[in-house]
């Protein structure tokens, strides 16, 4: 099968295109480069030994898909090309509505005219808002968000779901992330953000690499153990295997739409990942507490039963392999040789 992955140059695309290929697809990448590395490209050959198909494009360019799809004989479409900055998109709503959405309005009018109708969304726990139990399940209710940036995937589960209804050839799956972080293994691919890091764990590594003084917590007075935020923070190689599970239940049968939380079922607090940063890597993490940030929320972290019974997907990498292998990913960086575990 030929999988074209938007974003796929990305933190979770280019990793979802290191287990895609080492299952045995073909990839087409097409990736802006606005928040990735043209290097990564290279990255993925060295560690699967195969090549990916690379475009470089925006996803709301009609023409530009059009192109790939007039190019490549594509299967199905995993979806990562969205901004992803809860914080920013509180601040840039609009860049975050225009680019989301029409990037999936855009692959889905292109898809539909080529008959391609598999759709892997990269969806988020954000879009439960505020939830009111936890674990969260995929029968929790959506739309009450806290942010543009999970609003903006609501519309698009929304979108697909609607595409789905009037032409119900389609197969959707809309994986629902929790919280991503760590690096592969062999220490060449990672979170590695243009610009000053949105996301904790570049953050946190940083810090400890002595690049930024400290670490920015966003409030201690949350009603949580420790007072700061808890989160289901997945290791990104679980959550990329989780996307061939994807690929292999619409293969297998018709689904229609399905959401689905991709999750470990643990909740750790903002505070223990620093600690478990530091202890693991033995190395100290500077950290202030700042006032709680706009659009964030105190506890989140997934039911997984779902995942486990239909997809056959479970995580199975803990916090210490997360930061462990987020720390070599960015001693890697610094051109610091390390040995195999």
């Amino acid at each position: 099968m030929n999988i074209l992955v938007t974003g796929g140059l990305g933190y979770i695309g280019s990793h979802t295109c290191v287990e895609l290929l080492e299952h045995g697809y073909n990839v087409i990448v097409i990736d802006n480069l606005s928040n990735s590395k043209i290097e990564v490209k290279d990255y993925i050959k060295t560690i699967t030994g195969k090549d990916i198909n690379f475009v470089e494009g925006d996803v709301c360019n009609k023409q530009t898909v059009e192109h790939v799809f007039a190019t490549y004989p594509v299967d199905a479409v995993i979806h990562f090309a969205a901004y992803k900055a809860v914080g920013e998109s509180v601040h840039k709503p609009i860049a975050y509505y225009q680019n989301n959405l029409m990037s999936t309005l855009t692959l889905c009018e292109v898809m539909s005219k080529h008959n391609c109708k598999k759709f892997v969304f990269s969806s988020s726990a954000t879009v439960y808002g505020d939830p009111k139990q936890v674990p969260i399940d995929e029968t929790c209710e959506v739309g009450a968000t806290t942010n543009p940036y999970g609003t903006s995937k609501v519309m698009n589960e929304q979108i697909l779901q609607d595409v789905y209804i009037s032409d119900p050839t389609w197969d959707v799956v809309l994986l629902r992330y929790f919280n991503p972080i760590g690096a592969h293994h062999s220490g060449l691919i990672g979170e590695s953000p243009v610009g000053i890091p949105n996301n904790i764990m570049p953050y946190i590594a940083m810090v400890a690499n002595k690049e930024l003084p400290e670490l920015h917590v966003f409030g201690n007075d949350y009603d949580t153990p420790d007072g700061t935020g808890v989160r289901d923070y997945i290791h990104v190689v679980d959550l990329a295997k989780g996307h061939v599970k994807a690929l292999d239940y619409m293969t297998r049968q018709k689904v229609g739409v399905d959401a689905i939380n991709l999750g470990t079922g643990n909740g750790y607090s903002v505070l223990e990942l620093v600690q478990a940063f530091e202890k693991d890597n033995h190395i100290a993490v500077p950290y202030v507490i700042d006032p709680r940030r706009e659009g964030d929320i105190a506890v989140c972290y997934a039911a997984t039963d779902k995942a486990k019974d239909v997809l056959n997907w479970v995580a199975k990498k803990d916090i210490h392999d997360m930061v462990k292998d987020s720390w070599k990913f960015k001693m890697g960086l610094q051109g610091v040789v390390h040995e195999e575990n």
